[in-house]
């Protein structure tokens, strides 16, 4: 269960003069869902159209479930869905005679075609409109015919470009249900978005990328932790803010904690410290007398690693 499905290995795409994507490599292990995180620019849609058998790399390869794109794109594609950014759509045709015509594409025929169709309608919640015609669908309503579409041959693997781009928070819940229902099946996902508090929702890990090279990948906590070797805590008493920053400010003098600072009712500080020595502070804090009625380490967001990890630059 540890294979990786999804592999870039020093992957280079070049236009003219432009290094869209710079020698990436990672791997997506089976079951995972990674999100791809970089500026405008950065390579993401140059790399997962490599993936997607759409572009070919200037160098490097990439594989799908251990089948190299360059070698063996009709291989990879049988295990590949993608939900591009921009997708066409027939206005003229209803629901069903679209994902019907996919599924001709994909080979499927006879009832295993219609199984496939009621399958994916169920799934992304489109069983009700069946009959009805593509330009009367709303914007939610396309994207989740878009994913309809990139499954109805039960591919392996997802590659999916901005896909809450444009959807009302309703539609967003309901696309991060069905991406986390997927992962549950056991489909990898590689995922790319510029709404980085969803995103962080609904991946295991991230990679961050910039001028189309490879920053950071992991989970948001294991970046961080590379980026810094301090923790930062907030504190919340019942008692009177001064007995508590008094009671912290002896601990600077002892070069426990630092950066210590008052936050409207909340006091924070940073340490270095191991998280028994932490737990350490908790335990003399309530034995000395103070109240405390929150004691929490910061949680660091997706936001601010991406802000950390990157410069802004754009090629």
């Amino acid at each position: 269960m540890s294979q990786s499905m999804i592999e870039l290995r020093r992957l280079h795409r070049n236009f003219g003069r432009t290094r869209a994507v710079n020698d990436i490599s990672f791997e997506v292990p089976r079951g995972t869902v990674l999100g791809y995180v970089g500026p405008n620019g950065a390579g993401k849609t140059t790399s997962m159209r490599i993936l997607a058998t759409l572009d070919v790399p200037t160098y490097g390869d990439a594989f799908v479930d251990g089948f190299s794109v360059i070698n063996d794109p009709d291989r990879v594609r049988r295990r590949l869905g993608f939900m591009p950014d921009y997708f066409g759509t027939y206005s003229d045709v209803n629901c069903w005679e679209y994902l019907d015509f996919f599924a001709r594409a994909y080979g499927l025929v006879g009832p295993e075609r219609s199984r496939a169709i009621r399958d994916v309608m169920a799934f992304t919640r489109l069983d009700g409109l069946r009959d009805k015609p593509i330009r009367g669908l709303s914007k939610g309503m396309k994207q989740r015919l878009c994913l309809g579409r990139s499954m109805l041959h039960d591919p392996s693997v997802l590659i999916m470009d901005e896909p809450a781009a444009g959807l009302d928070p309703r539609a967003r819940i309901e696309l991060r249900e069905m991406i986390r229902a997927l992962s549950a099946r056991g489909k990898t996902i590689l995922i790319s978005s510029h709404i980085l508090t969803e995103l962080a929702e609904m991946c295991d890990q991230v990679a961050i990328i910039e001028l189309g090279r490879l920053i950071a990948i992991g989970t948001v906590q294991h970046i961080m932790r590379q980026r810094s070797s301090h923790r930062e805590v907030k504190v919340r008493s019942l008692d009177p803010l001064e007995s508590l920053m008094n009671w912290l400010a002896g601990k600077e003098r002892e070069e426990s904690v630092f950066d210590l600072k008052c936050d409207g009712e909340v006091v924070r500080f940073s340490h270095r410290l191991s998280a028994e020595d932490e737990a350490g502070i908790l335990r003399q804090m309530i034995l000395d007398g103070i109240r405390i009625s929150e004691f929490a380490g910061h949680v660091t967001s997706l936001e601010e690693v991406f802000l950390s990890v990157t410069q802004g630059e754009v090629q």
